[in-house]
């Protein structure tokens, strides 16, 4: 039992020996260990160390390299410049030797040129003293002054050419006397003769033929509103009477008479007859006559062999298709004009495409769009120097009634072509020019007033329609105004009978399904 004892006693303090130096042993080899690691963590720190080293020198050595290059640089540039500026120094020292030269020059020059004036001056003094010398000598010959001897000269040569220019002058006057009248009447007879033309006479009527009367009833409408529509948008009157097959347009503007026969001719041919049908219908026949009106300028521009005429011109060329002047057709009247200014110019020897062009263009003042306070040949004048034409056209355009002064022999010619025209028997009744000039007189003053849109004279002159704006005068005011009117027309107008004044004012409300 002692000996188990003994034996485990033992076994344990070998165990416990074995153990202690296995632990021993471990220790010495972690610390060869250790210091194996230390050693190799110490040469590879040598080797970082020797790295960064010359990483850093390599560094400096590039970075003193660049600074010797910028610097090698810059004693370049500085050199450069000082070489600039040692070459500018030099053209300034040459400039400034130049300079200097050339002010010696120049007072070496003055100095010549004041002897020589000086020397001028001398010799002037001996020549104004030996002309005074010689005047002595002729005034004491002569027994005359120099003043009086050149008022006897001159007085000598005004009696010869006052004598000489009376003797031409009388020549002239007595050969003109003898061919002129007899060349004038000649111009003006051929002129007349190989320029014949139809005579028109506007009237303020036109008669629109139907194929039944019983259309009259559809173009009547349900308690007149078709009619009154059609009034209200063309500023017609449509009278319908038992005449047969016929309704009478009554107007004194023959555009608008046109735009309503143009308009009922489209509704009865179409059929349908009614308020909105008709607005539309007259709003684009009147873009029909506007196009009309254009065609109709280049037509007869092109028949007159007139070019390059500004299209405005034209526009208001083809206008004068729908105006009179005294009952006389305006377009025919003023080709006719430019025909006779052409014949008449040929025969003088001027430009006929001129005397033409002037013709043509003289009463275009009739036919603005708008009115104002100026004589027709005036404003004739400002339209054509608008639109960029000659000097001498404008002036024939603006005396043709004399009211400015003729400038070129073009303007006498429009003038007495104008007067040819208008003079010929029938061609102009001056009574329906005074009755439409009444009627735009009656327009143009309800127009004048706030609110107006519209007015129309009709019943030849014995009856006013005007147009109000709904949201601009309401219903009193209406009132009032048509008294305001009819109290300025018997105050500033001269009229036959009496005028009735009619306002409407309509309220309107349009909306659009989409």
């Amino acid at each position: 039992m002692e000996i188990a004892i003994y034996v485990s006693i033992a076994f344990v303090v070998a165990l416990l020996i074995g153990i202690v130096g296995t632990t021993i042993v471990q220790k010495n080899l972690a610390r060869s260990q250790a210091k194996v690691i230390i050693d190799e963590a110490r040469s590879e720190a040598e080797v970082i160390k020797k790295n960064k080293l010359l990483e850093a020198r390599e560094e400096e050595l590039r970075i003193k390299t660049d600074a010797e290059k910028q610097a090698g640089q810059r004693m370049s540039k500085v050199q450069s410049a000082e070489s600039k500026l040692k070459q500018r120094e030099l053209q300034l020292n040459q400039q400034q030797s130049e300079n200097q030269r050339t002010r010696n020059e120049n007072e070496q020059t003055r100095q010549r040129l004041q002897e020589q004036i000086a020397a001028n001056e001398t010799r002037q003094a001996e020549l104004e003293a030996l002309r005074h010398k010689a005047q002595e000598e002729l005034e004491h010959v002569s027994g005359l002054s120099s003043e009086e001897a050149k008022e006897k000269l001159i007085e000598s040569l005004k009696d010869e050419a006052k004598t000489a220019a009376q003797s031409y002058i009388n020549d002239i006057m007595d050969e003109a006397k003898l061919t002129a009248n007899k060349e004038a009447k000649r111009i003006v007879v051929q002129s007349i003769q190989r320029v014949a033309t139809e005579t028109a006479i506007e009237n303020s009527v036109t008669v629109f033929q139907i194929d039944s009367d019983e259309i009259k009833g559809r173009i009547i409408g349900r308690e007149g509103r078709n009619i009154r529509a059609l009034e209200a948008a063309t500023g017609i009157e449509i009278i319908v009477d038992d005449t047969p097959e016929a309704i009478v347009l009554s107007g004194f503007d023959p555009v608008r008479r046109e735009i309503a026969r143009l308009a009922l001719h489209q509704l009865v041919t179409d059929g349908r007859i009614h308020p909105a049908r008709i607005e539309e219908v007259v709003a684009k026949v009147r873009k029909q006559i506007e196009e009309e009106i254009i065609e109709t300028g280049k037509r007869t521009t092109i028949d007159l062999g007139i070019h390059g005429l500004h299209p405005e011109l034209v526009r208001l060329v083809g206008k004068m298709k729908y105006r009179s002047s005294y009952g006389q057709n305006l377009l025919q009247h003023s080709r006719e004009t430019a025909n006779l200014c052409a014949v008449m110019a040929s025969e003088l020897g001027l430009n006929p495409k001129k005397a033409r062009r002037a013709g043509l263009l003289h009463d275009i003042g009739k036919v603005p769009d708008e009115e104002p306070e100026l004589p027709h040949a005036l404003l004739g004048m400002k339209l054509a120097e608008k639109y960029k034409e000659k000097p001498d056209i404008c002036n024939a355009i603006g005396a043709h009634h004399d009211e400015v002064e003729m400038m070129s022999l073009l303007a006498p010619i429009v003038q007495v072509c104008d007067a040819i025209s208008g003079a010929r028997p029938g061609a102009r009744r001056e009574m329906v020019e005074a009755y439409i000039k009444r009627l735009n007189d009656l327009e143009q003053l309800a127009l004048s007033y706030p609110g107006v849109i519209k007015t129309y004279a009709i019943q030849a002159g014995r009856e006013l329609r005007v147009i109000v704006g709904a949201d601009k005068i309401d219903d009193v005011e209406t009132e009032k105004l048509s008294s305001e009117i009819a109290k300025r027309i018997q105050d500033e107008m001269t009229y036959p009978g009496q005028v009735k004044i009619t306002v409407i004012r309509e309220t309107r409300s349009v909306s659009f399904a989409k």
